[in-house]
């Protein structure tokens, strides 16, 4: 645990910087929600017309689309913990 603090001290938040990043993580939870109801209603469609190689191809893009998203709050919130 002494180890860990010194090589990567605990970053003390303001109460501001909290308020901040948990409008960030219910902002990026509601976009990531938004897309994951869009793209599996178009894998319900494409697997109910039996267009499994459709159904494939929105897999990997909710993924890349998942993967995106996390990436990019995270730049965001690490932004707010070093307050720039």
């Amino acid at each position: 645990m002494e180890r860990l603090s010194k090589s990567a001290p605990a970053v003390k938040l303001t109460e501001e910087q909290k308020k901040q990043l948990a409008e960030l993580d219910s902002k990026y939870a509601a976009k990531i929600a938004e897309r994951e109801i869009f793209l599996k209603d178009e894998m319900t469609a494409a697997a109910a017309k039996g267009d499994y190689e459709a159904v494939a191809q929105l897999e990997k893009q909710l993924a890349s689309t998942r993967k995106t998203l996390q990436s990019d709050l995270e730049e965001k919130k690490e932004k707010i913990r070093k307050g720039a």
